[in-house]
């Protein structure tokens, strides 16, 4: 008995390895085109997930067209013909909206991607509906072999091979090929491949034509598996920036490695501990980064030249002319609420709040130069830590609410002294690792935080419920907020912030200590971000674990980056230009996703620094030509 029990256990156990490997090498066919793009162009292409989502909803088609569920020729050809289709997408996407703004700030192609994504997002669901699709099983590798006893689906050790041979097929390209030498010489240096004569502008599309084949194929070999959904874009991009960063970036070998590290811990971690899914990769991650920051196989100086860039403008005091418009805009918001109404304040107050959040991500992004993916962490912490307060301690609300930017800034503390460590999108994904291990523990936490639930009932005080009194409220704390931040801007502080950020060698030399500045610089960003959530806490009276997740992190960078990350008033334009176009175009069409992306899309082509950036430099024109 015993034996057969040791048999059984055993049995289980080379199962669940099988299954790692086999969501190990769909992973890798993703993050290794992700991991290929970055590596050569510096973008990070938060379209990705969406050319896996394409590869999967295309392999339906045209397998369906040409009689995949019951031809091996036509389900095969479907599936690379799918690939091949968004491969020249990415071309596209990389001709006509990427190469026209390489020359913008660094991470301004992130938020060319996020329209594209937007896009595509509803694009998929005009074409083929908002329901679930189920594609094909694959003729010939429908059924199941006997492996110990157990039956184990055969498309899945076709899976299981399928990831080496790919591995293997792009390191001959990478080694034996014109090519690809040219690939992994722009890899470790651009600016010499472009002196040689390398026609870059070709090698880039390239590249992106590649790494949007290898994302569709991997969404076209999932129809088997699972069904095809409008939202597998979202799921799949956070596990392959994950095993990006873990595998270091531009390793496709490191990609492969990570790739099976992370699928085999999540496969046994299902097994063993099912609480911990939804979060053990990024808690991989974390591991990873502190332990080796520049992940399993990347190279530091790599790492170094990935957080890198150009040195920004000097911030200088407003002028006279800002002065007077900010006092302006001031005035006008004092009158506005005797016009716009109940609803109108309320749209207002999100407005307020959603700006302080952006200048408190700008903060650390612009004069500290470090870009977080999960801010979101402290707006969440904030307006959790005040809505706990209310209603596990009954306190008044002038209390609950001074306890969101303290919980907010003990969170930031934590995480910043790991994450200040670290640089470029090193540093970004490591806050995106914590954001997501806080956003897990709320998820979860049914008796304390309300899970998934959330909580309800976080209204203000009687003193302060008549909306039109709450916003006067939110508007003397939030302008106090923005001001406070820009003096810390203009003070020594915000001085040797900015030096540690353009001449970091230079700073150590004459004795700054960097990490601690940077150190306190998140938590001051993370302390503002906690008072925006907490006061947005009170106007909605509702809190949910969205609040700490990843889109509301990558609305706080799109933010930032739409009005201009080089620019003081740029987070607070960005953030009423993202909300209002949001609210604005949601009610005039269903397809409010298409219209939005397109429109960033263009702003991105139009004010490739930004609005307010382009502002100040056509006032910056006009002043040099009238003197």
């Amino acid at each position: 008995m015993a034996r057969r029990s040791w048999n059984f256990c055993v049995t289980l156990f080379l199962i669940q390895f099988l299954n790692g490997l086999a969501s190990a090498s769909s992973l890798f066919l993703v993050a290794c085109g992700l991991s290929i793009i970055f590596g050569v162009t510096r973008i990070v292409n938060f379209a990705h997930g969406s050319f896996y989502m394409l590869g999967a909803y295309l392999a339906v088609s045209l397998t369906g067209w040409l009689g995949g569920a019951t031809s091996i020729a036509g389900f095969w050809a479907g599936i690379l013909l799918a690939a091949a289709a968004v491969g020249l997408i990415g071309a596209l996407v990389e001709i006509l909206l990427l190469r026209r703004i390489y020359r913008a700030p660094e991470l301004f192609p992130l938020l060319a991607t996020f329209g594209v994504v937007l896009i595509v997002g509803q694009l998929v669901i005009i074409v083929w509906g908002p329901q679930d699709l189920i594609g094909p099983r694959a003729p010939g590798l429908a059924g199941a072999i006997d492996l110990w006893g157990h039956r184990y689906p055969t498309y899945e050790l076709l899976l299981i091979a399928l990831g080496p041979l790919v591995l293997l097929a792009l390191h001959l390209l990478f080694r034996h090929t014109r090519w690809g030498i040219l690939v992994r010489a722009a890899t470790q240096d651009r600016e010499m491949v472009a002196a040689l004569g390398v026609n870059q502008a070709w090698l880039f599309t390239s590249v992106f034509a590649l790494g949007a084949f290898l994302a569709a194929l991997g969404g076209a070999l999932q129809l088997p598996r699972e069904a095809v959904t409008h939202d597998m874009d979202l799921r799949i991009i956070a596990d392959a920036f994950v095993v990006v960063v873990v595998g270091g970036m531009g390793s496709v070998a490191g990609a492969f490695l990570a790739a099976l590290l992370i699928g085999e811990l999540s496969a046994f971690g299902i097994w063993i501990f099912p609480q911990i899914t939804l979060v053990l990769t990024f808690l991989i991650m974390a591991v990873v980064l502190v332990v080796r920051p520049w992940g399993l196989l990347g190279k530091p100086e790599l790492a170094a030249r990935a957080g890198s860039g150009a040195l920004e403008p000097v911030l200088r005091p407003a002028g006279q002319g800002a002065r007077l418009a900010a006092g302006a805009v001031v005035l006008a918001l004092l009158a506005l609420p005797t016009v716009v109404g109940g609803y109108g304040q309320f749209l207002l107050i999100e407005i307020f709040c959603l700006a302080l959040f952006a200048s408190s991500l700008h903060f650390i992004m612009g004069p500290g130069g470090m870009v977080s993916f999960g801010h979101a962490a402290y707006f969440g912490l904030g307006a959790y830590g005040a809505g706990l307060a209310l209603k596990h301690l009954a306190v008044p609300m002038s209390v609950a609410l001074a306890m969101a930017p303290a919980v907010a800034l003990a969170g930031a503390l934590l995480f910043g002294w790991f994450c200040v460590r670290l640089a470029g999108v090193y540093l970004a994904m490591l806050s995106l690792a914590f954001a997501q291990i806080v956003h897990a523990i709320v998820f979860q936490w049914y008796e304390f935080t309300g899970g998934d639930n959330g909580l309800v009932g976080i209204w203000p005080s009687a003193w302060a419920s008549p909306t039109i009194v709450y916003y006067y409220f939110a508007l003397a704390l939030n302008l106090a907020a923005l001001l406070l931040l820009r003096r810390f801007l203009f003070a020594p502080f915000g001085m040797t912030l900015r030096a540690c950020r353009d001449a970091p060698l230079r700073a150590d030399a004459i004795g700054i200590d960097i990490r601690t500045h940077q150190w306190l610089a998140f938590a001051i960003a993370g302390t503002f971000a906690g008072l925006a959530g907490g006061i947005l806490a009170f106007l909605k009276g509702t809190i949910d674990p969205t609040w700490l997740a990843i889109p509301q992190s990558i609305e706080g960078l799109v933010m930032v980056l739409l009005g201009g990350v080089q620019t003081l008033s740029g987070p607070i334009v960005g953030a009423a230009a993202y909300h209002g176009l949001e609210i604005e175009i949601s009610t005039i069409t269903r397809y409010w996703p298409l219209v939005l992306g397109a429109i960033i899309v263009l702003l991105v082509l139009a004010f490739p620094q930004g609005i307010v950036g382009f502002v100040q430099a056509r006032f910056a024109r006009s002043d040099r030509a009238t003197s």
